[in-house]
């Protein structure tokens, strides 16, 4: 357990509470905390959790930007949900995505447990994706990425980590319960 570490944990605990409530102002603290997570990632050898950190940086400006225009436009944050065209694609992409990682991982690096961290890694993106277009669904790849990531920050030593990840789980249900309840508001108010 590092100084880095545990702020990085602060930071990500501000982060998820933010996106719960749909905040825009959840950008900043998630670009401070990914860039922390990039080098304690590289330091753990878990080499495709540190480069998906760089990502996030990226795609934390992104949504930064697509949140703050859509909240301008409307006053809120408006949310929605995928299509099942969109959902199979998603999974389809995202099971290749971490097949072909997972071997690269595995045969081109000394990475911990390549697998999981491909895993890990793929479904993040995923799900970045998905919160940054306001999908409601990026809730459920988030649950499903934060049980293998307490899997894997046990089997790695990190528990400060862990424990954020355990925090994010029961965070991550209680987003897709507050955007599920804000899409039935945002029904409610387009039918009125």
């Amino acid at each position: 357990m590092s100084v880095l570490e545990l702020v990085a944990v602060a930071l990500g605990l501000g982060n998820i509470l933010l996106l719960v409530r749909r905040s825009v102002w959840n950008f900043p603290f998630g670009i401070a905390m990914v860039a922390l997570y990039a080098m304690i990632f590289w330091q753990a050898q878990l080499y495709s959790d540190a480069l998906l950190q760089l990502f996030f940086i990226v795609v934390n400006a992104w949504g930064w930007a697509l949140w703050s225009r859509n909240r301008e436009a409307v006053g809120d944050i408006i949310v929605r949900s995928m299509s099942p065209r969109l959902i199979a694609g998603s999974a389809v992409c995202g099971t290749a995505a971490i097949f072909i990682w997972g071997l690269l991982e595995a045969r081109l690096t000394d990475a911990a447990y390549p697998w999981l961290d491909a895993g890990v890694a793929i479904a993040s993106v995923i799900a970045q994706i998905l919160l940054a277009r306001r999908y409601i669904e990026n809730w459920l790849v988030w649950i499903g990425v934060d049980i293998a990531s307490i899997l894997l920050y046990a089997l790695k030593g990190l528990h400060p980590t862990m424990m954020l990840y355990t925090l994010f789980l029961a965070l991550s249900a209680w987003g897709w319960i507050e955007w599920r309840r804000a899409e039935r508001v945002q029904g409610r108010g387009a039918a009125a």
